[in-house]
């Protein structure tokens, strides 16, 4: 209990689905959380819900002088940023060919360059304080290749460059930086339809686990990777996907269980 006492964080997109959940672990776990995102009604009621000093900004991942501000803000309220979590994201379908250039700088403009200017802003006050953890949220797509979302894929696969990229500028200051890659996962973005029940877990079948996830199983590698447990990791990739991207279960090969069958 309370791995993260007396800690500052901000979590991006921190007013549902994973981000609410790690807002909320990360708070029970003794941190002050910057509940960052674009749904206002959302993110101050659920600072109301953590209380003691966690707070509300709307917040627009993609623009630098928000981020500018953001961290100013923090700063001159807290005194410092001792994690963040780049959790913010949105989700694009469409093959290569019906792909377009205002889908690419909408995905890329949250999945990427959020990240990187919340990096470059919070890295700066982490460097100077000579200590940090950062959290990068990618997703199971950037480790594999996956149909008809090449551009939310190739988002999610440039975040591994830009994590593994901040590990090296920033190790030497004491700042860790590593990537997660959540699978499917139970919420607004994960289970658009709001299945309930089995029926969440239909379409994952051939998962190892067999299960949709759910978002406190990734904010609690989050809260790993952010606390002094990870202290000698940094750089690295930590999938919290069912075993999504070992590969999935070939229904069809002899020793398959009959429950696997795909349906009629």
């Amino acid at each position: 209990m309370f791995r993260l006492k007396n800690k500052i964080a901000i979590v991006t997109g921190g007013a549902r689905g994973m981000g609410a959940a790690t807002a909320r672990l990360f708070a029970s776990e003794g941190a002050t959380v910057v509940i960052a995102d674009m749904l206002e009604t959302e993110g101050r009621a659920l600072a109301a819900e953590l209380g003691g000093d966690s707070i509300f900004r709307k917040h627009n991942v993609a623009d630098e002088n928000q981020w500018q501000a953001l961290v100013g803000d923090v700063v001159t309220r807290f005194g410092r940023v001792d994690a963040l979590v780049n959790n913010a994201g949105v989700v694009g379908f469409g093959t290569i060919e019906t792909s377009t250039a205002e889908e690419f700088d909408r995905v890329f403009g949250v999945n990427v360059k959020g990240p990187l200017l919340g990096m470059k802003h919070v890295g700066k006050v982490m460097t100077a304080a000579g200590k940090g953890a950062i959290v990068n949220i990618s997703s199971v797509d950037g480790l594999r290749g996956a149909n008809a979302v090449g551009i939310y894929s190739s988002s999610k696969w440039a975040i591994r460059g830009l994590t593994k990229t901040a590990a090296l500028e920033y190790g030497h200051h004491g700042v860790r930086v590593n990537s997660v890659h959540p699978g499917g996962v139970d919420t607004p973005m994960g289970n658009p339809q709001g299945q309930a029940g089995s029926e969440r877990n239909w379409s994952y079948q051939r998962v190892p686990l067999q299960r949709i996830g759910e978002p406190g199983e990734v904010a609690a590698a989050s809260l790993f990777l952010c606390s002094d447990e990870a202290s000698y990791i940094t750089g690295a990739e930590l999938a919290v996907d069912g075993g999504w991207s070992a590969g999935y279960y070939h229904a069809y090969l002899p020793g398959a269980p009959a429950s696997l069958a795909p349906p009629k």
